[in-house]
């Protein structure tokens, strides 16, 4: 899905706002697009876009879902810990700025919290929205690896050994999940690529 200002205007239209506010469009473009980032970029959102968009059916709000995944990674500094929780709150408040109800921004709040990975969602659209997030597990390999490499660039402030602990943990505790994927059309499509894609990155480390 392109990221583009007709498409921005048509997530806003679903979702009954007045109008699309052009200016943040640009403001999002341009965060996705800061020289430190090297995976969390406009690529990757593009890729979440595209998945969403053959996974629509499976949404009950899928305008919002949509918008979450243009402000998941809005504020990305490797140095802190709170940039979904930014993200988040900079979304809701953008959704309330646009006039639409108070449950709306909750609920895009929530999924762009979702985003954290500290648990698996028990609600059915912040469990697609982590699927998205998470597809790049399942990538094929090239992609997957290419990834990795792009994370460790994105944490070059950090000495190999404690980079190398850290992301033995955090990869360590998505191949122990029982499940991978939330949702039965991911788990089916990538769970099973993902576990290779996984073992061979820790077995890199």
């Amino acid at each position: 899905m392109s990221v583009t200002l007709q498409s921005w205007h048509r997530i806003w239209s679903e979702l009954g706002a007045r109008d699309a506010d052009e200016k943040l469009f640009h403001r999002l473009v341009a965060c996705w697009s800061e020289p430190h980032r090297h995976y969390h970029t406009l690529l990757h959102l593009r890729e979440c876009l595209d998945r969403l968009e053959t996974s629509r059916d499976q949404a009950r709000y899928p305008a919002e879902i949509e918008l979450s995944l243009w402000f998941h990674d809005a504020y990305y500094d490797p140095t802190r810990k709170d940039n979904e929780a930014r993200s988040a709150d900079w979304a809701h408040d953008a959704v309330l700025r646009a006039g639409l109800p108070d449950a709306v921004a909750e609920r895009i709040r929530a999924l762009v919290m979702a985003t954290q990975h500290t648990a698996a969602p028990e609600e059915p659209d912040q469990r697609l929205m982590v699927d998205v997030d998470l597809a790049i597990l399942g990538a094929d390999p090239e992609r997957f690896d290419e990834s990795d490499r792009q994370i460790r660039t994105e944490y070059a402030h950090m000495a190999d050994g404690p980079y190398r602990e850290g992301r033995k943990a955090i990869l360590s505790g998505f191949l122990g999940r029982p499940r991978l994927y939330g949702t039965e059309p991911f788990h089916a499509a990538l769970d099973a690529r993902a576990r290779v894609n996984l073992a061979r990155a820790l077995a890199r480390l």
